[in-house]
């Protein structure tokens, strides 16, 4: 391991980043700003690396998170986060999955800057409240109240995601055989009857503009893929520490479906084709806690 703390913590760096953007080439860019500025810092003075570190790339992401609030308003169609490539062993903390999974960045979208930043490092890094009050330039009775709400917020929105992995390997090979062979009754046995479907073109590829409701019109919606695009390979994949399913045409990758799941069944299907979010997805990301 580098002797050099920004090298050590960078896939820390990254996750913090990551988690409070929702994009991977953001959260890259935010990391490549740290790396800047810590390569002017007089390190010696530094007591504790760490700290510091994460300290600079909350207050990076905060900035580029209320621009990106902004040009979000814009959006064509619903936004998605850009998912990650990520290796099965990330399954493995079950926490740190779950706070990276497409569903919970969901969520987290629907926090204020602030909120989702405290969230975030109090709820999954387990950040000192006054660590966080330093970060964010405000009181630690001033966070704990801000943790308070943004917990609430994400507990009372957050789907159920209580399942083992093998369970979601054991839904995801039950949908892809449904879909290989046309078994529009094999699709509605794996759907749970209140599923959502959300699909994110960003006006840059064909997506359903508006979330799709209900097992039959989501059966529908995935037999009607498959007939028009009859030369689709569909394969699994790890996104985001969840198996997750990968769409290839023409030899070249189409669209990436992200999958929540409870008591069997799928509960909520997030699909990215935007191609501006697909171009990350050839190495799995490095993340810790």
């Amino acid at each position: 391991m580098s002797d050099d703390p920004f090298i050590t913590h960078r896939s820390l760096l990254f996750t913090v980043a990551y988690e409070m953007l929702g994009s991977a080439a953001d959260a890259e860019d935010v990391v490549q700003e740290v790396w800047l500025r810590w390569a002017d810092v007089d390190q010696a003075r530094v007591r504790d690396a760490r700290a510091y570190l994460v300290r600079v790339v909350t207050r990076q992401a905060l900035n580029r998170l209320r621009t990106l609030s902004r040009r979000r308003e814009e959006y064509v169609g619903p936004w998605l986060p850009e998912p990650l490539l990520t290796s099965p062993d990330v399954a493995e903390d079950v926490e740190l999955a779950e706070s990276v999974s497409i569903a919970m960045l969901t969520v987290l979208e629907t926090l204020g800057p602030t909120e989702r930043a405290v969230l975030v490092l109090r709820e999954v890094f387990d950040t000192p409240y006054d660590e966080i009050a330093v970060a964010l330039d405000k009181s630690p009775s001033a966070i704990r109240q801000i943790a308070h709400r943004a917990r609430k917020h994400v507990a009372a929105r957050r789907p159920r995601m209580e399942v083992s992995t093998t369970e979601q390997q054991a839904v995801v090979e039950r949908l892809l055989a449904a879909l290989h062979t046309g078994d529009l009754q094999g699709l509605l046995d794996v759907l749970a009857p209140d599923v959502l479907a959300v699909a994110d073109g960003g006006g840059l590829a064909p997506a359903v503009r508006h979330p799709v409701t209900g097992a039959d019109r989501v059966a529908h919606l995935l037999t009607r893929f498959t007939e028009l695009a009859p030369g689709a390979r569909l394969a699994t994949t790890w996104l985001n520490g969840a198996p997750a399913v990968r769409i290839d045409l023409d030899g070249e990758l189409h669209a990436v479906v992200s999958l929540v799941i409870d008591d069997g069944r799928i509960t909520r299907i997030y699909a990215v084709n935007n191609p501006q979010k697909l171009g990350g997805l050839e190495e799995p990301a490095r993340l810790s806690k």
